[in-house]
């Protein structure tokens, strides 16, 4: 019986193993998974803040602590790359929206722009960042330090821009925030204690398989209404994508070209990582009640978001120097010879 019950219990990790496999090929099928079922995105919507925590524990779980260390050791361009992120990013997006009348014109869409301005980097951009060949360990240390400040920053830019367009208030934000941020890092301290981070690494397939089984909680939740406001106004939805993927490749086009002196992978990598912010935890601290149109345009804003890693890998494979080739010695009997003809010579 032990036995049956051991087999039994490996298939779901075999399966787990397989899902994690897939990379981002599997994170951009989530997507239209999503999109296509909208009844489970109904079903999954009240758990949100609850795949939000979940994906936040793995991410933290799996933090190296070595490369930390070694990245702190160049604090200078990680702080830019912080400040930037946490405070340069929202701030233009504040005083554009409003130099424009973007407020006035679209108050929903404004609120849905703020708060992506404010979010944190998406937990798993150092993951997406490694996949493409990027350099992860710097994608982490500025994320731990941005995501960290969130709490502090977020309330500061909703008192400022937000005024009454959300139910919460800056400071219950800010509370929120906090207690979803240090809530998941001791949850995920004391599994890394309680089983070591040489397990944690020996089961990384499953582990990766997990994080996308909960990221499928959040992607159906928030793409479960597309469909239905495709088919109610299509061009709306049209040129809210559209929309969606200007700022993504508008936050990661600037932030290339301000790190570009730190190397062109390292200024793409803070480009990626720049532009994937976690709206899910935005979406977590409010708890979902936002109007329609923020939450259509975090659920669009996701297609950018996990399409464009399969779409920029070839890109980011062109900026890596390509290495010379090795010089092959010859083989003996042709140094052999080749000794002897000097000798003649």
């Amino acid at each position: 019986m032990p036995v049956i019950l051991q087999k039994a219990g490996a298939i779901p990790v075999q399966v787990l193993r397989w899902l994690g496999a897939q990379g981002t090929r599997a994170v951009a099928a989530l997507v239209f998974i999503g999109v296509a079922l909208p009844p489970l995105g109904e079903l999954l919507r009240p758990y949100v803040t609850e795949a939000i925590f979940v994906l936040l524990c793995i991410s933290f779980m799996r933090v190296d602590v070595a490369a930390l260390r070694a990245q702190l050791r160049r604090p200078g361009i990680v702080l830019a790359a912080t400040l930037w992120t946490t405070f340069g990013v929202p701030l233009i997006a504040g005083l554009g929206s409003l130099a424009t009348g973007f407020d006035v014109r679209s108050p929903d869409l404004f609120l849905a722009l703020m708060l992506q301005a404010v979010a944190a980097p998406m937990m798993a951009a150092p993951a997406l960042a490694a996949l493409m060949g990027l350099d992860s360990t710097l994608v982490l240390i500025t994320l731990v330090t941005s995501i960290s400040l969130i709490p502090i920053s977020a309330p500061l830019f909703a008192y400022v821009f937000f005024g009454a367009a959300l139910t919460l208030s800056p400071l219950g934000l800010g509370l929120k925030l906090f207690a979803i941020v240090a809530g998941s890092l001791v949850i995920a301290a004391v599994i890394r204690w309680s089983v070591g981070a040489a397990a944690i690494q020996r089961h990384k397939g499953p582990i990766d398989g997990l994080n996308i089984i909960t990221l499928f909680v959040f992607v159906s939740a928030v793409m479960g209404t597309v469909a239905g406001s495709f088919w109610a106004d299509p061009i709306w939805v049209i040129e809210v994508t559209a929309f969606a993927f200007a700022v993504f490749f508008a936050l990661l086009g600037v932030t290339v070209l301000i790190f570009r002196k730190c190397g062109h992978e390292r200024a793409f990598a803070l480009g990626l990582m720049v532009s994937q912010r976690n709206m899910g935890l935005m979406l977590a601290a409010t708890n979902g009640v936002l109007p329609g149109t923020t939450w259509l345009y975090f659920a669009l804003s996701q297609f950018p978001v996990y399409l464009t890693p399969l779409l920029l890998k070839p890109i980011v494979a062109r900026l890596r120097p390509i290495q010379p080739a090795e010089t092959i010695p010859p083989a003996p009997r042709d140094a052999a010879i080749a000794g002897a003809d000097r000798r003649r010579e």
